[in-house]
Parts: C-alpha cells; sequence; structure tokens
C-alpha cells in the first residue's frame, strides 16, 4: 500500500477525473462529464504549479461551479432533439383520439372515457355514449368536437 502514498496530487486529480468520465459513460446524465473536467483540470495545474492539498480542493470546488454553470449555459443554448417531444405531455399525445362520452357534455361541460380513465372536457353538446374527437387540451381539461 506504500504505492498509495508515493502518488504525487496531480494524479490522485487525473484519476479522479477518468473516474467521473467512466462513472458518467456508465450512467449517463450528462453531469459527471462537467465534474471530471474539473478534476482534469485541477490535476493538470496541481501537476504545473506545487499547492498545497486545500487550496486544489478549492480550485477544484471553483472549476466544478464554473463547468456546471457552462455547462447548462451550452445545452440551454444547444438542446437535444427528442425522438419523441410529447413524451410527457399526455394531454398533447392525445389529439387526434376520438373518444366515447360518459357523462352527458351539457353547457359546453362533461366528462369521456379515455383509456380505462375518465377525463373532464369542453365542447359542442353531446349525449353520454356519443363518440367526439380530441382537438386541444386547457391542462387537465381535453377540448372535443363531435367525431
Amino acid at each position: 500500500m506504500e504505492w498509495l502514498t508515493a502518488l504525487e496530487d496531480h494524479w490522485w486529480w487525473l484519476v479522479f477525473a477518468a473516474l467521473l468520465g467512466i462513472g458518467e459513460v456508465v450512467v449517463p446524465g450528462v453531469f459527471l462529464i462537467w465534474v471530471a473536467l474539473a478534476a482534469a483540470v485541477t490535476g493538470l495545474i496541481a501537476l504545473a504549479l506545487p499547492l498545497s492539498v486545500p487550496v486544489q480542493f478549492l480550485i477544484f470546488a471553483g472549476l466544478c461551479l464554473v463547468a456546471v454553470w457552462g455547462g447548462r449555459r451550452w445545452y440551454a443554448a444547444n438542446p437535444v432533439a427528442s425522438q419523441d417531444p410529447l413524451l410527457n405531455d399526455r394531454t398533447a399525445r392525445l389529439i387526434g383520439e376520438t373518444v366515447v362520452v360518459v357523462e352527458a357534455i351539457e353547457g359546453g361541460h362533461g366528462r369521456v372515457r379515455v383509456g380505462d380513465s375518465v377525463w373532464s372536457c369542453r365542447g359542442p353538446d353531446a349525449p353520454a355514449g356519443a363518440r367526439v374527437r380530441i382537438t386541444g387540451a386547457d391542462a387537465s381539461i381535453l377540448q372535443v368536437e363531435l367525431a
């Protein structure tokens, strides 16, 4: 175990950066890579300058903040296109579906069955059992028209 104490400080930072990079590949989250970058730069600074360990940790903390801030700004300016942009927008996914009225639409308000659930809706008057098409949504209230 003598080799543990024989390694110089900069090697610990570079090994830490490599482990964080591997962690980013194994558990992708687009966050560890920025901390890995901060650790690698800290290692290179420790290689170039004789700094005490507490100063190295301060540099690492500052670089982490700057790297994460810069990464967040970069991803905000360059969003990753989703293969399914409506993945987390359930109401938008329902647009175009034909559903059955379970509680008559009277005065513009009623309820429709969507799959195994019942949703509030707005639209033209329709009796229970009528088929309507979803044309939009306002929060969790579906907009419907006669099918």
